[in-house]
C-alpha cells in the first residue's frame, strides 16, 4: 500500500473521530504551491468559502458535492478531478470521502 492511501486512511479516521466529522494534513507547501489532503465524514462539510487564485480537487475515496453561492453545483466521484470554481463554493461529502486539494495561493 503506498503512502498517500495509508495518510488518507488515517486522515479519514481522524474525521470519523471528529465532531466536525472532518480531518486535514498539509502535505506540501512550495511557494505558491499547497497540496491538503482533506477526510470528510458523509454530510460534512466544508462551509463557504472564498476560492484561491487557483486550485483542483482530485477525489481520492467517496464522493463529494462543490455548491457555488450562485447555483452551480458538481458532483466528483472517486478518481474524478475538478478545477474550483472561482467564486464562493462549499464542498459536501456524499459519502465518507478523502480528496486531495491543489491550490496556488499568488501570483
Amino acid at each position: 500500500m503506498d503512502e498517500l492511501t495509508l495518510v488518507a486512511r488515517g486522515q479519514l479516521e481522524q474525521a470519523r473521530q471528529s465532531p466536525h466529522g472532518r480531518a486535514a494534513r498539509l502535505l506540501l507547501h512550495l511557494n505558491m504551491l499547497r497540496q491538503t489532503l482533506i477526510a470528510l465524514t458523509q454530510g460534512s462539510v466544508l462551509g463557504e468559502h472564498e476560492a484561491p487564485h487557483a486550485a483542483s480537487v482530485l477525489v481520492l475515496t467517496g464522493s463529494v458535492q462543490i455548491s457555488t453561492e450562485s447555483g452551480g453545483m458538481v458532483s466528483l466521484a472517486a478518481g474524478e478531478l475538478a478545477e474550483v470554481p472561482q467564486e464562493r463554493h462549499d464542498l459536501m461529502a456524499l459519502a465518507d470521502s478523502v480528496v486531495l486539494l491543489t491550490t496556488v495561493t499568488g501570483v
